[in-house]
């Protein structure tokens, strides 16, 4: 060891960069098989129409030099070619100089689609995803042993995830502080998985002894984050188990298993049985001032997220600049105690009438049919799916697109179809798509085992009246 690197950090560097390509690979796949439907040419909010009003200077990307669909397609498989090769070892293959290249194009690519993404991209982990692969690009290769001042970086980045998501429960639902937000979070979280109706089962003292636990897990040990190890390995593990917790009773996408790649940074770091290999002690001196430089950088625009951490009115999942360098974390700090979900249905029927059929457009991952068990998707992000649940909390989030899905559902639009898990309208597209809000809860073991059904269901209100497709511009 020197003062600049330190061959005890081979195996959390590792196994850090190896998921973090794994999430690399998912953000592309998914964005590869959603775009057209959600920001295509043809699509809901198409990014032609983004770049036009939105300088560069604002969302960096190469879809303000150029775009089709075909270009986005090979741009997104691009990326997820690069990142299975990353993922299989290919930066260690390389000299360091190439590794670096490597893993900054998979950030440039990959900045460039969520920077035109809109609403479909305004999730956290994808900031986390950008923040956290940038730190990747300096964490060098097999040519060098890890660099101290980014593998503290990314425990600081853990410490903000962590703490942050802490706080703004803390000052946001009282639920967290009364030990109560798990009793209705399994059940009303934006997309539930196989096991979250157990979890939501579990009796009431073990969901209080569940919130205790994710207070100590994101208040308490992110601090000792910052302790010598063996401390901050086990507090790093501890946190690990949390994140595993969290994967097992929902749908995130890659969120936890972001965390989860950052805490086993650290945890591995306190694995005395675990030999080092040879590694050159040393860096080139151009690495080292590229390292430091990276440092100063981030010290600085670490500002504005220290200070959101001190806030009363603390902000959650916010960028300060559009390269997504430093950003602020946070998640839950309300939790909603009902859960509602818009149900989408279209008819072939011109007008309502006693032989009216609607039959209901079925997702991948959001609750629809009750007799059927919410699926894992996660780290796979299904973008639909999640702005459906926040439609149901409030139209205003649908405001912009969600018009835009009626009218490719009326015309039978492929990529449309293609985002949900069945066509109800397989021969023509309906005459009419309506969407009716309903109260969803899980079921009770009674009801279960006497109707099979996951969900009850009760309707709220009409959410969309039935529409039929526009006229084309000068038809009558």
């Amino acid at each position: 060891m020197d003062w600049f690197t330190d061959s005890g950090y081979w195996l959390g560097r590792l196994v850090f960069q190896r998921l973090l390509a794994l999430v690399y690979l998912t953000a592309f796949v998914a964005a590869a098989r959603q775009f057209r439907a959600l920001i295509g040419a043809r699509g809901m909010l198409p990014v032609p129409r983004f770049v036009a009003r939105v300088p560069f200077r604002a969302a960096p990307s190469v879809f303000h030099l150029h775009y089709s669909d075909r270009f986005f397609a090979t741009w997104a498989w691009g990326g997820a070619l690069l990142a299975a090769a990353v993922a299989a070892g290919a930066a260690d293959a390389v000299p360091l100089g190439v590794a670096m290249a490597l893993w900054a194009v998979l950030w440039v690519l990959y900045l460039s689609i969520v920077n035109v993404g809109q609403t479909w991209y305004g999730f956290g982990w994808e900031s986390l995803l950008l923040e956290t692969g940038m730190l990747a690009v300096f964490l060098g290769n097999d040519d060098i042993a890890p660099p101290v001042l980014v593998m503290w970086l990314l425990r600081w980045l853990l410490f903000r995830v962590e703490f942050g998501a802490g706080l703004i429960k803390m000052r946001g639902d009282r639920c967290w502080r009364d030990l109560t937000c798990l009793y209705y979070h399994h059940e009303t979280q934006p997309m539930p998985g196989p096991l979250s109706w157990f979890f939501h089962r579990l009796p009431r003292p073990l969901h209080k002894a569940e919130t205790a636990a994710n207070h100590v897990a994101q208040l308490a040990l992110p601090v000792l984050l910052f302790t010598p190890q063996p401390v901050a390995g086990w507090a790093a593990v501890a946190m690990a188990v949390t994140q595993l917790w969290l994967v097992f009773s929902g749908n995130f996408a890659w969120l936890n298993w972001l965390t989860l790649a950052l805490a086993l940074s650290v945890a591995a770091g306190a694995r005395p049985w675990v030999a080092s290999p040879p590694l050159p002690a040393g860096a080139p001196v151009w690495f080292t001032v590229l390292v430091c430089a990276l440092t100063a950088g981030v010290l600085v625009l670490s500002y504005r997220p220290a200070r959101n951490l001190l806030a009363r009115r603390q902000r959650m999942n916010t960028s300060y600049e559009p390269l997504h360098l430093v950003n602020s974390y946070g998640a839950f700090g309300s939790v909603t105690r009902v859960r509602r979900e818009v149900v989408v249905e279209g008819t072939a029927s011109a007008v309502d009438g006693p032989e009216t059929v609607w039959k209901e457009y079925p997702f991948r991952g959001k609750p629809g049919e009750v007799g059927r068990l919410p699926r894992q998707f996660a780290p796979y992000h299904l973008r639909l799916d999640w702005l459906m649940w926040f439609a149901a909390l409030s139209p205003g989030y649908a405001a912009g697109w969600f018009g835009g899905f009626v009218e490719r559902l009326l015309v039978g639009d492929r990529d449309t179809l293609r985002l949900l898990r069945g066509n109800p309208f397989p021969d023509a597209p309906p005459l009419r798509v309506r969407a009716r809000l309903f109260e969803y809860r899980f079921t009770t073991w009674r009801e279960l085992r006497e109707s099979g059904a996951w969900w009850h269901r009760r309707e709220v209100r009409l959410f969309l009246p039935p529409t039929a497709r526009s006229p084309r511009p000068g038809r009558r």
